[in-house]
């Protein structure tokens, strides 16, 4: 079996590190998702105060956190495309294209969902 194998506890710790190291690299490498991060960062008090019920609360957090989830698997699909060749391709735009338009509608989705909730 490879490295990342096991069972038990043991698999849940290195799991958590790679996940860390994953987290780590995106906020290294990728401007976007520390723009992202920061928006969330700013408006998760916000979600406290305009959420009246705990369901409320949880959506306006829950999109804050898929918009990371998306920018994460979007920067994901640029690095494996990136990695297999730099050279411009119309199958490799077409990736980086999809993961920035999931990325675009997740930003949609939280602004719906701030809207409909601040203004009900």
């Amino acid at each position: 079996m490879g490295t990342r194998s096991g069972k038990g506890l043991g698999r849940l710790y290195r799991a958590f590190g790679w996940s860390m190291s994953g987290l780590k690299a995106t906020y290294v490498h990728e401007a976007a998702f520390r723009q992202e991060l920061l928006l969330c960062i700013i408006l998760t008090p916000c979600a406290f105060y305009f959420g009246k019920t705990g369901l409320e609360k949880s959506l306006l957090l829950g999109c804050l956190l898929l918009i990371l989830i998306v920018e994460l698997l979007n920067s994901a699909i640029e690095a494996a495309v990136d990695r297999i060749s730099e050279d411009e391709h119309p199958l490799s735009g077409r990736a980086k294209d999809m993961g920035s338009a999931a990325v675009f509608l997740s930003l949609v989705n939280a602004g719906v969902i701030w809207l409909l909730i601040i203004l009900s």
